[in-house]
């Protein structure tokens, strides 16, 4: 029911000639409410500053400008740095001698057969066996797809935490409006009052203890307001917006609630969950560094050729030298690496079988939490909406026509608040419920 509605459903009563002339009081006193209400809203400055999001743009600006995903997106960069590494060759070596230069006084000659001074040029080229640089590229590319799974399940957590956090804007600004429509109608009890004091009609008391109860509607806006203010503070930081920038939410808290079965739940997130991935690509990765280690424990081959200069008394001469050398796999065959791996595989083979039952149960318990609020929405919107709002509206007409007491009708209004602020609280759980059920699944299944 809007506001409109509302208050011509609250506020009729019947007018006898006695009460004409309290009515005219009344039109009066409104009328300059609405006026001084409209002068403000004219003197006020445009909103047009603020920013207007819906929940979809602001899980894509979050995206886009969270500063936890762009520390995330960096392992990317980290990933494709090591596939430039895993690509390179090894590098030759060139090596320069001199020897037996005659620098301390011998003085090389026929007659002592010292010397000759030899210069030396080499070349070593090292030779990679047992493919290490196909299954170091091999072991960069599957790092990445590693990195690129756990950025996946990084947006997948902060989608959940924005469309919870735009659900507690939501509801915050529900319960704020609530809470100003009591306190205009509490406003309108003090006015009516305040005529009835004035033409004797009720004692003073009656005046005083209206205005307490609009004091504690006051006390229930400002609260409000808090709740408002530190729900967009959180949703702020999440979308990665400075504290200077004015934004508001827009959107329905209501949802149509929806069945789903637990099975297609069940296998959606087998399917889609990225934290399934990451262990999945792991365990790939894991059997290629195996691959890797066991190519390291073949030694490598190092082939080289000098050229060679000598400088005699007897005469000079060139020569030409070809090297070949390859260490000896006695001791070491990088065993210790292969049972590093070896141990790794199992580990990732028992993380990803315990993660997948983690998974099924909290398939589970979203769902079970998904039904749980879907009924107690349906219950509060079967069973108590109409009557609270009709005892509410049965109550305040009574009370303006005199024949109900104050208490009754705070009572009545209160019950309505509880009801309605129940009624928010389940929707908002029933949102928050579906916003798991498509983080738990890593799937859109639900609207």
């Amino acid at each position: 029911m809007t506001y409109s509605g509302l208050r011509k459903s609250v506020f009729p009563f019947r007018v006898t000639p006695a009460r004409s002339w309290i009515l005219v009081l009344v039109l009066v006193l409104v009328a300059r409410t609405t006026a001084g209400q409209n002068l403000t809203a004219l003197v006020s400055p445009p909103a047009s500053s603020r920013v207007v999001l819906t929940p979809e743009i602001a899980v894509d600006e979050a995206v886009q400008n969270n500063l936890s995903l762009f520390a995330e997106q960096l392992n990317l960069s980290v990933a494709d740095a090591e596939m430039i590494t895993a690509r390179l060759r090894p590098n030759p070596v060139f090596s320069f001698s001199a020897d037996h230069l005659d620098l301390l006084g011998s003085h090389f000659s026929p007659a002592n057969g010292g010397g000759p001074a030899e210069y030396a040029w080499r070349i070593d080229l090292p030779i990679e066996r047992g493919h290490k640089r196909e299954y170091r590229i091999e072991h960069a590319r599957l790092a990445r797809d590693v990195a690129e799974a756990q950025l996946l399940d990084t947006v997948r957590k902060l989608v959940l935490d924005v469309r919870q956090a735009v659900v507690d804007v939501l509801l915050a600004k529900a319960r704020l409006e609530l809470a100003r429509d009591n306190l205009v109608t509490l406003e309108q009890v003090v006015n009516l009052n305040a005529v009835r004091v004035n033409a004797g009609a009720v004692a003073p008391l009656e005046l005083t203890r209206s205005k307490v109860a609009m004091l504690q509607f006051n006390s229930n806006v400002k609260r409000a307001e808090l709740e408002l203010a530190t729900a967009k503070t959180h949703l702020q930081n999440l979308l990665g917006r400075k504290p200077s920038d004015a934004f508001d939410i827009v959107g329905l808290l209501q949802s149509q609630p929806t069945r789903v079965d637990l099975p297609d739940l069940e296998n959606a997130a087998l399917a889609f969950r990225p934290d399934l991935k990451v262990l999945d690509r792991a365990q790939a990765l894991s059997q290629s560094d195996l691959k890797l280690q066991i190519a390291q424990g073949k030694s490598d081959f190092l082939v080289g050729t000098e050229y060679r200069r000598d400088q005699g008394v007897n005469g000079k001469y060139n020569s030409l030298g070809f090297f070949f050398s390859v260490p000896l796999p006695i001791l070491n065959r990088n065993q210790g690496e292969i049972a590093r791996v070896t141990a790794e595989q199992e580990k990732i083979t028992r993380q990803l079988r315990a993660l997948k039952a983690d998974v099924l149960a909290d398939v589970k318990r979203s769902y079970q939490e998904l039904e749980n609020s879907r009924e107690l929405l349906e219950n509060i919107e079967r069973e108590l909406l109409k009557p609270a709002e009709q005892a509410r509206d049965t109550v305040a007409y009574t009370y303006r026509a005199g024949a109900a007491t104050l208490m009754e009708f705070l009572d009545a209004q209160r019950a309505y608040n509880e009801t309605m602020q129940s009624y928010y609280e389940a929707q908002a759980a029933y949102r928050r419920a579906v916003n798991q059920v498509n983080a738990v699944t890593g799937k859109e299944v639900m609207q």
